[in-house]
């Protein structure tokens, strides 16, 4: 992490060189990579911008660039081949020619020599840099990072491999920069919500996010299976910047206690996990509408047969009757999409699997099946303890992954609840 010692700001254009990209033959992953990671070390990304393996394009946007940020990211076209021009482009900006960087010459000599290929032209030409760059080594591969300046604005060239990317990210760059003097200090925390749709949590969250003081943005990120708050705070000290959050945070909390259910990257099936870890309690899970869906999410979950015993994708009736005890007359007089059922669907898997919590869901997910009253969209969770079962209704939409997404987080969070006597 840079300095919170540094305070000014640093702007950032991230460059991304290949036709691949521009085709959709490739998903350009390494963009998301750099922005979250100088996002995290203080560095705000202006603009990312996608070119062709085409010279006048390439010289194009390092020339916009320049005009607009302090540094610019390049990921790309330094292969071995005919279309990798990155590095005469370069030349041709910074009025410089292309000279033989000796260590790095001996380094894909290396490399060659202990895989026992042999090494041909465009291999060699590998090791050509421009001549007025720093040389950034790269020990994942044969193509090196360049680092040049002009105007007060850095340009660094790094491959595309996203493994070689990183490490030169990480151990050449970020280095380097934290002498800059052009970074802030930064921290970030994000809560997870759930159960209020953005526009009902924006509302009961307006009065506290027009208090926030003005070094600490907000950010709502939402999603079908959950609303992230994430809120980022920038200044000198990053201890106290992270003091100034977690205020924050408690405030929160009173507002919206229910609805927090995590922090950061944390998932649903995690929290629950943990929890009943620490009591000593287990779970099982029927499904119908939701298709097994809940049952990834929690296996998902490192460690999870600690707590989970199975699941039964109950998808037909004749299933929902003989495996999980459903009650025939309930599925007669009230649908297989009822209060009634879902109950029974939650008690029978808890008992068949002696677990002390158990999960259900039974719905219409879509696109059809749906009526007047049942609407498609219509979702009944219930969760059965040893003591008692409760049921409710959801109605989410007519877009069935949508559905199946939110019904299984809301699931979880509904179990969350319960277990913590919540609910």
């Amino acid at each position: 992490m840079l300095p919170s010692s540094n305070f000014s700001k640093m702007k950032a254009e991230i460059i991304t060189i290949g036709d691949e990209i521009l085709i959709g033959q490739i998903v350009d992953t390494n963009s998301a990579w750099i922005a979250d990671q100088f996002n995290m070390n203080g560095i705000e990304i202006y603009q990312i911008t996608s070119v062709h393996d085409d010279h006048e394009h390439i010289l194009e946007a390092l020339k916009n660039a320049e005009q607009k940020v302090d540094l610019v990211i390049l990921t790309g076209g330094l292969g071995p081949t005919k279309d990798d021009i990155t590095k005469n482009t370069l030349c041709e900006y910074f009025n410089t020619k292309l000279v033989v960087h000796e260590p790095t010459f001996q380094h894909i000599k290396k490399r060659f020599t202990k895989l026992k290929i042999d090494m041909n032209r465009l291999n060699r030409d590998q090791a050509l840099v421009p001549e007025m760059c720093i040389v950034l080594p790269n020990k994942e591969g044969t193509a090196p990072g360049i680092w040049l300046e002009k105007n007060d604005t850095i340009f660094i060239s790094v491959p595309g491999v996203p493994f070689e990317m990183k490490y030169l990210i990480e151990n050449e760059v970020f280095p380097r920069l934290r002498n800059s003097g052009k970074t802030k200090a930064i921290y970030h925390k994000t809560v997870l919500t759930q159960g209020l749709p953005e526009s009902m949590l924006a509302d009961k969250l307006e009065k506290w996010e027009d208090a926030l003081p003005d070094n600490v943005k907000l950010a709502y990120l939402p999603s079908p299976m959950a609303v992230r708050l994430r809120l980022s705070a920038t200044g000198k000290d990053k201890a106290l910047l992270e003091k100034l959050v977690e205020s924050e945070i408690d405030k929160l909390k009173k507002i919206i206690p229910q609805n927090i259910y995590g922090y950061n990257n944390e998932t649903l099936a995690e929290v629950i996990g943990r929890i009943l870890v620490k009591n000593g309690n287990t779970l099982a899970v029927a499904e119908s509408c939701t298709g097994g869906l809940i049952s990834h999410l929690i296996t998902s979950v490192p460690g999870s047969s600690k707590f989970y015993n199975g699941s039964v994708t109950s998808y037909s009736n004749q299933v929902k009757e003989k495996i999980l005890g459903v009650n025939h007359t309930s599925l007669n007089e009230f649908g297989a999409v009822s209060k009634q059922v879902a109950i029974e669907m939650a008690s029978g898997v808890r008992t068949a699997l002696n677990a002390d919590f158990a999960l259900a869901t039974t719905g219409i997910a879509g696109p059809d099946g749906g009526t007047d009253e049942k609407p498609v969209g219509t979702i009944w969770i219930a969760v059965a303890t040893r003591e008692k079962a409760i049921a409710k209704k959801f109605v989410f939409g007519n877009n069935r992954e949508r559905n199946i997404l939110r019904s299984a987080q809301t699931a979880l969070q509904m179990l969350r609840k319960v277990i913590l006597k919540e609910e």
